[in-house]
């Protein structure tokens, strides 16, 4: 019976959801792999935009672990309706604005819908009771399967010895004996399992990370909701925020500035949404301007760029302003010393 049952894993390019798509393949189980795209994904993209990042491996990792696997892998957006999961977690945020508990059951649900819509008799996940201190817990783990809607057709390969078992043991289409039993905060376990089964490279130390458990990321987001008078974001947003040094001055604007050449080039490609500047008279990085700055707000900003460029301890720089329309002017100031920006203004 096991040849004929098809299971879809939640791969998010880490080692553990690797190895859990691994255990049920093994037992004759048809695997195909899932994987939600939300926006606030950390592996890849600020590598690939960052040229100080060029001996880092550029890649998604999901696609990877498919492809080591050999497995078809499902990438499906849900920007949009993660806004929900986000904005309003029924659970709560962990230590910063990642809704864990929340973004776990809303996924699996996603990857149950997708199950049934495409003739699949159950789920895989990656997760290791006690491995992480929200979503991971041997009381929260009963609650993304039931309200999540997949109940005992969710199996957890890694951690399965620790857990009732599931539809797919009960009914013999998988073997509960070739399923594991770890548990807590080590990887070393399945640093092991995956030495045994020939797998040497993966992402370390979990892959499929989110820019939401990260405190600097959360508090620029926050920021920009402060800033806009409301909780809402859209995908450029969560783009440029994973980029660049962000300084506000007052509520009504910010800077973002480009801090190498990789992320000025990203940057370049959003000249038409915002007003941006750069030096003229010396080297120095692009900056984006968000919000509705005035003349005098404008004229701080040229004044922040040029402390920034290669001309900050000149009397005057130059400094060209563009408009989202490409109308550029230059004009002339002296640059802030770094004493004059308060910690405040960072972002």
């Amino acid at each position: 019976m096991s040849q004929s049952r098809k299971a879809v894993a939640l791969i998010s390019g880490g080692l553990d959801s690797m190895l859990a798509a691994k255990t049920i393949m093994d037992q004759g189980i048809h695997v195909e792999g899932i994987n939600f795209f939300t926006g606030f994904c950390v592996e890849g993209h600020t590598h690939a935009i960052r040229k100080q990042d060029s001996d880092k491996v550029k890649r998604n990792n999901a696609l990877w672990v498919a492809e080591q696997l050999g497995i078809k892998l499902h990438i499906i957006d849900i920007i949009d309706e993660y806004k929900q999961v986000l904005l309003n977690p029924k659970h709560g945020y962990g230590a910063n604005l990642n809704p864990c508990l929340d973004c776990k059951i809303f996924m699996v649900n996603k990857a149950k819908q997708w199950m049934q819509q495409n003739d699949f008799d159950f789920i895989i996940t990656g997760e290791v009771v006690g491995q992480r201190p929200m979503s991971q817990r041997k009381m929260t783990m009963p609650i993304v399967a039931a309200e999540s809607g997949a109940d005992d057709l969710l199996v957890r390969p890694l951690s399965a010895q620790n857990l009732p078992a599931t539809l797919p043991e009960r009914e013999g289409w998988i073997t509960r004996a070739k399923l594991f039993g770890f548990s807590g905060r080590s990887r070393k376990p399945q640093m092991t399992l995956a030495s045994q089964l020939g797998f040497t490279d993966y992402a370390q130390p979990a892959g499929g990370c989110c820019f939401l458990t990260d405190a600097s990321y959360s508090k620029k987001l926050v920021d920009l909701w402060q800033a806009r008078g409301k909780r809402d974001y859209e995908l450029d947003d969560v783009m440029l925020l994973k980029v660049g040094r962000h300084i506000r001055p007052s509520k009504n604007f910010k800077l973002i500035i480009a801090r190498e050449d990789g992320e000025a080039q990203f940057m370049s490609g959003y000249k038409k949404q915002f007003i941006s500047m750069n030096c003229a008279s010396h080297r120095g990085p692009l900056v984006l301007i968000d919000g509705a700055p005035d003349e005098n707000d404008l004229q701080l900003a040229a004044r922040i760029t040029a402390r920034y460029g290669q001309g900050r301890d000149a009397e005057q720089v130059d400094v060209t302003i563009r408009d989202h329309n490409g109308n550029e002017r230059n004009t002339t100031v002296k640059p802030l010393h770094g004493d004059d920006i308060p910690e405040t203004w960072f972002v």
